[in-house]
């Protein structure tokens, strides 16, 4: 019952988000995720948790460079080359996470999700 309550819960929110307000939750869901990673490292499931973890912020990423590669999209030309160059260099640490896992490597997809977060919502990091 609860879950069908949560799952009726998120789809009124993604049918009533604006663009950024929903950019910048799947940014947080994809920080928090590698952030659950990080703070249950030592415990049997991590392979599962972080491929999963992984696969989610890669998909977020692809999706990002994508919609800014297109030649319609609206944000200015330097603003889309500087969030797409970011998102190569996202792209390189999840291959090094996933070549040499390591707890201490996720801070830093974490930081800058939840910092591009915090921006598209208008708020300080």
């Amino acid at each position: 019952m609860l879950s069908n309550q949560l799952e009726a819960y998120r789809t009124v929110q993604k049918t009533t988000l604006s663009g950024r307000e929903l950019e910048a939750s799947v940014l947080t869901k994809a920080a928090l995720s590698l952030q659950q990673c990080q703070n249950n490292w030592d415990t049997p499931d991590r392979d599962i948790l972080l491929e999963k973890a992984v696969k989610y912020n890669q998909t977020v990423w692809t999706f990002f460079q994508s919609e800014l590669s297109k030649p319609d999209n609206p944000l200015p030309k330097k603003l889309r080359e500087n969030i797409i160059s970011l998102g190569l260099f996202v792209d390189k640490q999840i291959i090094q996470i996933l070549a040499f896992p390591s707890p201490d490597k996720l801070s830093i997809i974490v930081n800058i999700n939840l910092n591009l977060a915090a921006g598209l919502r208008g708020s300080p990091g």
